[in-house]
């Protein structure tokens, strides 16, 4: 076989593998999109508009976001690791990479550690790790849709999804801080606001990572 043929080989290999994860990507997204937005009419002991999404893990349907949790975080890594199969070496792949799974990780804490419900009661360990790994988790996700999109600028196959994956990232990093900064805002409210943006994000990136571009530059 010549080194033609092998390479040929091995750039349709990274293809189908990067095919199979977005597929494995989309469908996780869209289950623990599903999920928390089910859970927003089954919890009627929860305001939806107050009430931040952690809430939902305590209580009634509170395991199902749970597994949701994880397995978001799942569809989080699976991405880092398709487009870092499938895009050009360079300066901050490796960056992005970690950032994508230090996001996932801290996801997948997030919702194992019980978060504070407010009142006078003392801050159970649980709670102290969820105030540390929740910020994480979104901070390590957005800086890492930010850093994936900025790359796409200097790879030659994926150049033309620039603009779209950038302005959204950017649009995600933007809302997120005025969330955490504007406290005026309902809690609830803004914070699915942007957890919704950051899904459209990653369901974007899962339906480009499906259709993977030629390997020839354009």
């Amino acid at each position: 076989m010549s080194g033609i043929d092998i390479s040929v080989g091995i750039k349709y290999r990274e293809r189908a593998l990067a095919r199979n994860l977005g597929n494995v990507a989309l469908v996780a997204i869209a289950w623990f999109a599903t999920t928390a937005a089910v859970l927003q009419g089954l919890r009627d002991d929860l305001d939806w508009v107050r009430a931040p999404l952690s809430f939902y893990l305590i209580g009634p349907y509170g395991p199902w976001l749970q597994s949701a949790y994880v397995i978001l975080a799942g569809a989080i890594a699976v991405l880092a690791i398709g487009y870092f199969r499938v895009t050009v070496d360079g300066p901050g792949r490796q960056g992005v990479l970690l950032l994508f799974l230090v996001g996932a990780v801290a996801l997948a804490i997030t919702a194992q550690a019980e978060t504070d419900l407010g009142g006078d009661r003392k801050l159970t360990v649980g709670a102290i790790i969820h105030a540390i790994s929740a910020p994480l988790a979104f901070l390590g996700t957005t800086l890492g849709m930010l850093g994936q999109s900025w790359r796409f600028r200097a790879d030659p196959h994926w150049r033309r999804r620039f603009a779209i994956a950038f302005g959204l990232a950017l649009f995600c990093f933007a809302a997120l801080w005025l969330h955490a900064l504007w406290r005026e805002l309902p809690r609830g409210l803004s914070q699915k606001f942007v957890v919704l943006a950051i899904l459209g994000w990653l369901a974007l990136a899962a339906a480009w990572l499906r259709q993977p571009p030629s390997m020839n530059p354009d």
